[in-house]
């Protein structure tokens, strides 16, 4: 069977890291602790696959920069006490090894920052088989296309051989915007009903099901 795609880009938490959760958990308790609003967990999932910044300002609204500041700060402290328990989803390491080894070219786009996303791929143990990553202090955010814009013109790759997964619409739009094609998962942190506006290829519920579609259709 020829290949279709040459670059596969994930998403990375609620695609390949199961951090959903803890990430809901972070900004709530951050929330609290800032004297704002504490919003509920489905709004504080709906945010997530954002910049941290944009994410903020989608939740809040302006606010002073010193309740800016306390609020990240607040964040990254609960965040950070946790990141080291975020296992990957099941079949995700064997599932990207695989890849890499049948020699496709795989990337990470994601709304974290370089310094969390290092460390995350040095947890996880996939560093050795993700060949280029962009993270949010060096691009636009989700859906601004310039994360797959950029890891296609460094491996000199063009649109229509690249694939995006990932678990929110702001994954699936960065595609459309970058004429790419998606596939969403829905064991993440947005609803099918979020990520099928995007028109992605197709839709999973569980990483193996992944799996098996790339197997078969990459």
């Amino acid at each position: 069977m020829s290949r279709k795609y040459d670059l596969i880009v994930f998403d990375w938490d609620g695609t390949l890291a199961d951090s959903t959760s803890i990430i809901i958990q972070s900004i709530r308790r951050a929330a609290e602790e800032a004297g704002l609003p504490v919003p509920g967990k489905q709004a504080a999932s709906s945010i997530i696959g954002l910049g941290l910044r944009e994410a903020i300002f989608r939740l809040f609204g302006e606010l002073a920069p010193a309740q800016l500041d306390h609020l990240i700060a607040r964040y990254a402290h609960h965040y950070h006490a946790q990141e080291n328990d975020i296992p990957l989803f099941e079949g995700a390491y064997d599932a990207v090894a695989a890849l890499a080894g049948k020699g496709y070219l795989l990337g990470v786009a994601t709304g974290k920052g370089r310094n969390g996303l290092n460390r995350a791929l040095e947890q996880s143990g996939l560093k050795p088989h993700i060949h280029g990553t962009r993270c949010v202090d060096e691009c636009h955010s989700k859906p601004h296309p310039q994360m797959l814009l950029e890891l296609m013109d460094e491996f000199a790759v063009r649109s229509e051989r690249t694939l995006m997964i990932g678990d929110t619409s702001f994954d699936l739009q960065m595609a459309q915007n970058a004429n790419v094609a998606s596939l969403g998962v829905t064991y993440g942190a947005h609803p099918v009903e979020h990520l099928l506006p995007h028109a992605p290829l197709a839709h999973f519920d569980e990483f193996a099901k992944v799996n098996q579609w790339l197997i078969m259709n990459a």
